[in-house]
């Protein structure tokens, strides 16, 4: 177990749990997998539910105290009074995965706190104290993530199709003249889209949806993206809370200001 609850140290256990989630995710990638009907054409994989309890051990062990919500296992334990919560999905993209696309990426965070998102296949695991946010890379140093806008490739999610609670519609916003002018396209995100943003691979990201804020298929990119300097939104340009619908996350401040103006022109 690990003593220390210092920043610097939630992130190791952040880095180490979803490291270990990612290593279920790839050895598992390629064989025959059960599927677990969640209802809307939802499903989770067994090894979306290996993976979480692999992560599981790993945060049991170092904090055997806080309390865990996982997409597939849901709430456990949490001592009284600690309020401390890790948020994990142990397989963002479980579609690309179950398709045999290696698009996927596995989600630790603590709550308004450190997180990590590892990638399975690259062996990539970035990560974030809450203050800075770097890049590790199996038998390399880390390295400091630096936003950037230069690509202009913007990762959208298309789900749901019908306008949102701001009639706002991604489709909508791809149409638009002032989109095709200045940015590109990257479609088929999932958590490696935010975590993209904050090392300066895409210029930003967009989804609409429910409660951003408080999604453990979000709360790991969230916080790099915050660490690294990125401009992070609602759709409506608000703080994000648990009222606001959607998210826009953009490499600098001109870069969301040009796309918020985007957004705002497609309602």
């Amino acid at each position: 177990m690990i003593s220390s609850y210092t920043p610097a140290a939630d992130a190791e256990i952040a880095a180490a749990a979803a490291k270990a989630g990612a290593d279920v995710v790839r050895a598992m990638y390629g064989t025959r997998l059960d599927r677990v009907d969640k209802g809307g054409g939802d499903f989770a994989t067994s090894a979306d539910i290996e993976a979480e309890k692999t992560i599981l051990g790993v945060i049991r062990a170092a904090r055997p105290d806080d309390a865990f919500l996982g997409e597939e296992g849901g709430r456990q334990g949490g001592a009284a009074g600690t309020g401390r919560e890790w948020l994990v999905d142990p397989l963002c993209g479980t579609l690309n995965y179950a398709a045999g696309t290696m698009l996927v990426g596995v989600n630790v965070a603590l709550r308004g706190g450190p997180a990590a998102v590892a990638d399975p296949f690259s062996g990539e695991v970035l990560c974030t104290d809450g203050a800075t946010a770097w890049l590790r890379e199996e038998g390399a140093a880390t390295s400091p993530l630096s936003p950037s806008a230069a690509n202009r490739l913007v990762d959208v999610n298309l789900d749901p199709l019908a306008r949102g609670p701001y009639g706002f519609r991604a489709l909508d916003m791809l149409a638009a003249p002032a989109f095709d002018e200045h940015f590109r396209t990257r479609v088929g995100s999932t958590s490696l889209a935010l975590a993209w943003v904050a090392a300066g691979r895409r210029a930003a990201y967009v989804t609409d949806g429910g409660d951003v804020a408080s999604s453990v298929h979000f709360a790991a990119g969230i916080a790099l993206c915050r660490a690294a300097g990125c401009t992070v939104t609602a759709l409506d340009g608000s703080p994000l809370t648990s009222t606001t619908r959607g998210l826009l996350a953009a490499a600098d401040a001109s870069t969301h200001a040009r796309l918020l103006s985007i957004i705002a022109a497609t309602r």
